[in-house]
């Protein structure tokens, strides 16, 4: 099979166990806004990939509706034109805390049985073969392998990580429209891609930890540094010091606190002067948490939201000083940021942009994905065959929703909002 679909992105968090599956995930009740279309009982789910990383779970599979096969087509891949037949249908999206894969296991669990086999036999055995055999990446794709096995009788077909999220990222960046964008001083500007000028950039994935990879091409990388304070970091010393479990939460407190009273300033050292002679402005942080340091407190005694604001700017802060020295290595100007731990958070964003443009002194710029946390299962997805890559058409559409009074701007990724819409042909 050349990869085809006619696509929308179907984004949904931890899906509840199988008896409130069904209204919950299609109505996307947890994030506070209307359903996208969801999977039919009648749509077949012929492929399927999964992202395991150390925190979270992406999921992708493609599903299409009953007699959804069109004409034939053509594609151009590695081996010359073929004639295929284009597939109807969409990628959906789902993730999940890797802390509770049984309920991950379950949905996909839930997702096959309500997803049936195709009309004709050649195409039930192709659909039960995808669904016996998956694509599978990120290390706990080598942990989980006997779990899947056990519980729902699938082999994982395991894919490269650093391949995958250069795929996705490859993908993306060609294929989607106004896909990248930069995010600064809370202005958010759309940035228009020359496909032939791409390469060569700097990928910074950001997940549990951070790798940093410089692409030159399709297929031609290599990962250049990394740094294990990252969105795991966040996560474990927000639970630490706020005792709040929750990844978002923790981002809605940092949303609503204040650094200053946890950081030092240059201004506290200066006496609320700039260190002008260096360039520092009395606001610049010279120590994070610094402040606790003379402050005759107990951690009860600091608000949870200031602790998460500060902690959130300290590991921002240095993936963007990072981030750019390594871009300074190669002498590359852009760098994509990419991974879960942004979650398309104004003050994540900011922040990274921040550092990014005060140590490049304006000449290097941080620019953020839409899709940004599915760029390795997003690669995984492709490898069903290794030249469908090629084959993949894809143009970008907004879908409009509507937001109720619990939504929030520092909770929702910017891709809650997006649907994918692709080819994929089948031989």
């Amino acid at each position: 099979m050349q990869c085809a679909t006619d696509s929308a992105l179907d984004d949904v968090r931890e899906p509840v166990p199988r008896t409130e599956a069904r209204e919950t995930i299609s109505d996307s009740v947890d994030r506070g806004m209307s359903a996208m279309p969801s999977q039919s009982s009648s749509d077949q789910i012929s492929h399927m990939a999964i992202d395991i990383g150390g925190s979270l779970i992406k999921l992708v599979y493609f599903s299409r509706s009953s007699g959804s096969s069109r004409g034939g087509g053509s594609s151009k891949g590695v081996d010359g034109e073929r004639n295929n037949a284009i597939l109807d249908g969409r990628l959906h999206f789902a993730r999940f805390e890797t802390t509770k894969i049984d309920i991950c296991l379950e949905f996909i669990k839930f997702r096959l049985q309500l997803g049936g086999c195709g009309d004709s036999n050649s195409e039930s055995k192709n659909s039960a073969r995808y669904k016996s055999v998956i694509k599978a990446t990120g290390g706990g794709a080598y942990r989980f392998t006997d779990l899947f096995k056990e519980k729902l009788g699938i082999s994982l077909d395991k894919e490269d990580e650093m391949d995958c999220l250069v795929s996705g990222a490859n993908f993306l960046l060609k294929a989607v429209h106004q896909e990248a964008f930069t995010y600064l001083n809370g202005q958010k500007e759309f940035v228009q891609i020359d496909h032939s000028d791409l390469y060569p950039y700097l990928l910074v994935n950001i997940g549990s930890g951070v790798s940093m990879i410089k692409v030159d091409g399709d297929g031609i990388f290599e990962r250049v540094s990394g740094t294990s304070v990252g969105g795991g970091t966040f996560w474990g010393m927000g639970k630490l010091l706020t005792k709040c479990s929750s990844f978002d939460n923790l981002l809605e407190m940092s949303h609503k606190g204040n650094n200053r009273v946890i950081d030092m300033l240059v201004g506290d050292i200066y006496g609320g002067t700039d260190y002008a002679k260096v360039g520092l402005t009395s606001t610049t942080i010279a120590s994070s948490f610094g402040k606790v340091v003379s402050d005759k407190k107990e951690l009860a005694e600091y608000k949870s939201e200031d602790l998460a604001r500060s902690l959130l700017r300290m590991i921002s802060n240095n993936i963007g000083q990072i981030s750019y020295l390594n871009a300074l290595r190669f002498g590359l100007k852009r760098i994509f940021f990419g991974g879960f731990f942004i979650r398309g958070h104004e003050y994540t964003m900011d922040t990274i942009a921040v550092a990014v443009d005060y140590w490049s002194k304006g000449e290097a710029k941080a620019m953020f994905l839409q899709h940004e946390g599915f760029l390795g299962v997003l690669g995984a997805f492709m490898s069903y065959e290794k030249h469908a890559r090629n084959d993949l058409m894809a143009h970008y559409q907004q879908f409009p929703i509507n937001l109720s009074n619990k939504a929030s701007n520092s909770l929702f990724d910017l891709n809650d909002h997006d649907s994918i819409e692709c080819s994929v042909y089948q031989s």
